[in-house]
C-alpha cells in the first residue's frame, strides 16, 4: 500500500487531537498538514494546544513544530492525498468548507455531522455498509470533480448499538428502544471543563435523539437513484443522557423481532460477525468486532473502552424483555471507534477500494 499525505482540518479540537494522536505511526497515511481557525493560524501545533490537550497519551513529537494552516486557505491544501475534517462550525459553514475541499479535487473523509443526510454522501461503518461507497461517483458528477468526494462516519453514539443490530437484522428487527449514557468527551469537555457533570446527570443532548433515530435508517439504506435511500424500519425511539464519563458511550437497548431467535443464536450472530475491514485486515480493523460479555456487571467504560485499540464494540446482559423481545447493554469508545479511529478506518477502507487514486 503506498504512503498518502494527509492533512487534519480543525487539528486543535477534540476529535482533531485524536486524529493527531492516532496517525503518528500509522503505516499508510503520513499527516503533512495541520489546520485551524484564523486564530490559531501561524502558531506551532504545540502552542497551540498548551494547557489544553486532551489525549491521555503525551503529544505526539512529529507535531509539535508543525505550524498550523489557515482551514479557510484552501490552496494552502494543495498536493494533498485526503483530509480529515472535524471543525467546530454551523452546519451551512462546514458544508461549504468541505465542498470546497472535495472541488478541488482533495477528498474529504468527515467527522463532522453537516453532510450526512445528503443523500449522495456516504454515511460508513465500515463493518456495516460499505456498499454505500458505490454513491460516490454519483456525488462527484454532482460536484464536477474526478478525485474530490465527501465521505462521513455516523454519530458516535450509534457505534454503542447499530452494529449490534445489524448482525440481527436476518431475524426481523421491527422496534429498537435505546437510552445511550454518553460521556463528557463527546460534548469535547474534561471533567476541569465541565465542573457541572460532577455529581449529576443532564438529560439531554441538543439533536442527539434525532440523530440516533434516523441516522441508522441511512445506514440500513440501499443506493438507488444516485443517492442512498433511507430504510423506512424499524422504527426507533431514541433517549439520550450525558452522564460522569470521561471516554465511552453506553446504550440500554430493547428489540422487538418479526421472528423472535433465541438467546443463543443472538449471541452466535454477535461472535460470528466479520466485516469488510476484518476481511481485508485493515490496519485499524479489530480483530474481533463484537464482543459479548457474560458477567452480569459487563460491559463497563473502564473496563471496555481500550478494547481491540478502543476501535471494537462490547455487549453483555442480553436477557428477555417483558415488552419486546430482548434487551441487552452495548458499549464502544466514542472518541476512537465513534469518531476519529471510526473516521481513520474509513478512509483506510476508501485507500483499500482505491477511491483515492
Amino acid at each position: 500500500m503506498k504512503r498518502y499525505s494527509v492533512g487534519i482540518i480543525g487539528a486543535t479540537g477534540t476529535v482533531g487531537q485524536r486524529f493527531v494522536s492516532l496517525l503518528g505511526h500509522h503505516p499508510w497515511f503520513e499527516p503533512v498538514a495541520l489546520f485551524a481557525s484564523s486564530r490559531s493560524a501561524g502558531k506551532t501545533y504545540e502552542e497551540a494546544v498548551e494547557g489544553r490537550w486532551a489525549i491521555p497519551s503525551p503529544l505526539p513529537s512529529y507535531a509539535k513544530n508543525m505550524v498550523l494552516l489557515d482551514a479557510a486557505d484552501i490552496p494552502s491544501a494543495k498536493g494533498l492525498d485526503f483530509v480529515f475534517c472535524a471543525v467546530n462550525l454551523g452546519k451551512e459553514e462546514t458544508k461549504a468548507l468541505e465542498e470546497a475541499y472535495a472541488r478541488v479535487e482533495i477528498p474529504v473523509v468527515s467527522n463532522n455531522s453537516a453532510h450526512r443526510n445528503t443523500p449522495d454522501v456516504p454515511m460508513v461503518i465500515p463493518e456495516v455498509n460499505p456498499e454505500h461507497l458505490e454513491v460516490i461517483p454519483f456525488q462527484r458528477k454532482r460536484l464536477h470533480t474526478k478525485r474530490g468526494f465527501i465521505a462521513v462516519k455516523s454519530n458516535c453514539s450509534l457505534q454503542s448499538y447499530v452494529p449490534l443490530l445489524h448482525p440481527l437484522k436476518e431475524f426481523g428487527i421491527r422496534s429498537v428502544s435505546v437510552c445511550t449514557y454518553q460521556a463528557i468527551s463527546g460534548a469535547g469537555k474534561t471533567f476541569s471543563s465541565m465542573p457541572e457533570i460532577l455529581d449529576n446527570v443532564i438529560p439531554y443532548i441538543g439533536g442527539e435523539e434525532e440523530k440516533s433515530e434516523k441516522e441508522p435508517l441511512k445506514i440500513w439504506g440501499t443506493v438507488k437513484g444516485g443517492g442512498i435511500e433511507p430504510a423506512t424500519s424499524p422504527i426507533i425511539s431514541a433517549q439520550c443522557v450525558r452522564v460522569p464519563v470521561s471516554d465511552g458511550h453506553t446504550a440500554a437497548v430493547s428489540v422487538k423481532f418479526e421472528r423472535r431467535p433465541s438467546r443463543e443464536e443472538i449471541i452466535r450472530a454477535w461472535k460470528t460477525f466479520e466485516g469488510e475491514p476484518q476481511k481485508l485486515s485493515l490496519p485499524s480493523a479489530p480483530k474481533q468486532f463484537l464482543h459479548y460479555f457474560e458477567e452480569d456487571d459487563r460491559p463497563q467504560p473502564k473496563l471496555e473502552r481500550m478494547l481491540e485499540n478502543g476501535m471494537a464494540v462490547s455487549a453483555g446482559r442480553l436477557r428477555e424483555d417483558p415488552l419486546f423481545d430482548y434487551k441487552f447493554i452495548g458499549f464502544s469508545h466514542n472518541t476512537l471507534r465513534g469518531a476519529a479511529g471510526g473516521a481513520v478506518l474509513l478512509a483506510e477502507l476508501l485507500a483499500a477500494k482505491g477511491y483515492f487514486d
